[in-house]
């Protein structure tokens, strides 16, 4: 994996998945990020050494506790972004793939700040 980026991609993405259809296996993960299995076979690899996921006999992918905490804080990024950015007139499609761009780079000063105007406006 290159970068943080793209290692908090795959532990949102196997989040949404196991959420979804209730297990992950490598080639969800390569079928829902559009990447090929032997690229996500890399990242699984580097997700395991790092402590962020395991892998069971059959295939199945789990988040450790450290790597689910890091997919939710991301996936609640994304989700604020998202409901943001439609919020002021952006399509759905259009605001998810750029929450997805921007949920990285944003500061924790202004995510929570942005969290915080949306609560106090009753969207979320």
């Amino acid at each position: 994996m290159r970068n943080n980026q793209s290692l908090e991609d795959y532990l949102e993405a196997i989040l949404m998945l196991k959420n979804e259809n209730g297990s992950v296996r490598s080639i969800d993960i390569a079928h829902a990020l559009g990447f090929s299995k032997p690229s996500v076979s890399v990242a699984m690899k580097s997700l395991r050494e790092k402590g962020y996921a395991t892998v069971d006999e059959v295939g199945h992918i789990s988040l450790t506790d450290t790597g689910l905490m890091i997919a939710n804080k991301v996936y609640e990024r994304h989700e604020i972004l998202t409901k943001l950015l439609m919020h002021i007139g952006v399509d759905e499609e259009t605001a998810k793939e750029d929450s997805c761009k921007i949920e990285h780079d944003l500061s924790e000063e202004t995510f929570e700040k942005l969290k915080a105007f949306l609560k106090n406006s009753k969207l979320i």
